[in-house]
């Protein structure tokens, strides 16, 4: 499908009333999990396109320019919240936070299996480790805390077990700075890839920021805010990856086509009907979006949509799914790694005063004060081991022990070994 060949919708016509923006919930105990994390997507995706949106503006004098913006921008704001607002009133911030990280792993591990970008690759792997480790912890604190068993939510598509550790994911803030993509030279799946995984990433940094003070326990609280500031990591090395050099326009028109790309994915992946119509809905919208980012493109930059992205039509549809042997793949061969510069290096090769050792020292003085640490800590006294889901035991030995929560792996030299990233071929 080339969505600019499709003739757009009126975007006048395109706005709802308050009965139609409020979309009836899914049921929590009913919906598949990959509809779920569909829904998780395309929030971040709206709430993405809608700052972005903001930014531009504020970066432009030009009335008429404005107020083309504030039309679209307040369309894709209609779209976050229905979005949003099918999430049930019953489903609990933990439970909700499992999806959260389900997307995060198998998203992640689906664009970097399509990455001919090895560079890219290689940070969409290492981020996914951490991802996974982060669903590992959550799932522990959500039994603890209200007995419902995670491997049901993720309907056992995504295994639940321990990976390079959350303790070991704080990194000096100057190496999680990436190197950016050029979009002219760069693959289409590449450019969207970076783009719509700092959408996911940010949309879950978001939550977790909001949501932290919402807990009713310190130990929640302290775990949320741990890793949204690890998700903070994350959103600046898959920013920093996007092109930089595009402008505020070519962006534009990006952000557009890359909504289309996904509302489509999604309508041709999904199993519910009723929300199948609403990515079909959603996906009209979006093309009349993008039909007004291209007219914006021509008035103010003089460019046509086809100097920008060349070919319109899209590839093959993004398909949530289970990935687990690509995830223990990953962990058997990078759990070792951070990220030094810009590139990702074996600790175990790192000189002793290293800026991670240093950050480390500051952040984690003791094991006994990591919030992601405690909670596993406090699980296995209380029930004797951990809670897993695993298809088999972990790939990496170190991580095997259930009754003792590892906080070597990716921290400490010779805790681990690793034959590193490796490029699709």
């Amino acid at each position: 499908m080339n969505p600019f060949k499709e003739k757009p919708i009126s975007l006048v016509n395109a706005f709802e009333n308050w009965k139609g923006l409020y979309p009836k919930a899914y049921n929590k105990n009913e919906v598949d999990p990959y509809t779920k994390t569909r829904i998780i997507l395309m929030n971040g995706t709206e709430f993405e396109a809608n700052w972005f949106s903001h930014q531009f503006s504020r970066h432009f004098p030009c009335t008429e320019l404005r107020r083309d913006l504030a039309l679209v921008r307040a369309q894709e704001k209609q779209q976050q919240l229905k979005i949003s607002l099918l999430k049930p009133a019953d489903e609990t911030q933990l439970e909700q936070t499992i999806g959260y990280e389900q997307l995060a792993v198998d998203l992640t591990a689906e664009l970097a299996k399509r990455e001919k970008d090895f560079y890219v690759k290689k940070a969409l792997d290492f981020a996914l480790l951490e991802d996974f480790d982060h669903l590992y912890r959550y799932s522990d604190l959500l039994y603890m805390n209200q007995g419902v068993i995670a491997e049901r939510l993720v309907g056992g598509y995504t295994e639940i077990m321990p990976a390079r550790p959350t303790i070991s994911h704080h990194r000096f803030p100057k190496d999680n700075v990436r190197r950016c993509i050029n979009s002219k030279m760069s693959d289409k799946e590449t450019i969207l890839g970076t783009m719509i995984i700092t959408a996911a990433e940010q949309q879950t940094m978001n939550y977790y920021m909001n949501i932290a003070t919402l807990a009713t326990d310190d130990l929640t609280r302290k775990l949320y805010e741990e890793i949204a500031l690890v998700e903070e990591e994350h959103v600046t090395q898959y920013e920093d990856l996007m092109d930089a050099n595009a402008n505020w326009f070519e962006m534009n028109l990006w952000h557009e086509y890359v909504e289309c790309y996904l509302y489509w994915s999604c309508m041709m992946t999904e199993t519910d009907k009723c929300i199948k119509a609403l990515w079909e809905e959603n996906l009209a919208i979006e093309i009349a979006h993008l039909h007004s980012a291209a007219e914006l493109l021509q008035k103010h930059d003089k460019k046509t949509w086809e100097q920008v992205i060349p070919n319109g039509e899209f590839p093959a549809p993004l398909s949530l799914h289970e990935n687990i042997n690509y995830v223990r793949d990953i962990i058997k061969n990078t759990a070792q790694f951070t990220s030094v510069g810009e590139e990702y290096e074996n600790i175990n090769n790192l000189p002793k005063d290293a800026e991670f050792f240093k950050y480390q020292a500051t952040i984690n003085p003791n094991t006994d004060m990591t919030p992601s640490h405690i909670v596993i800590d406090e699980y296995i006294n209380k029930f004797g081991a951990d809670y897993r889901f695993e298809t088999s035991p972990n790939p990496l030995k170190e991580l095997r022990d259930r009754k003792c929560d590892n906080t070597e792996v990716g921290r400490i030299k010779d805790a681990a070994d690793g034959s590193g990233f490796k490029a699709n071929k």
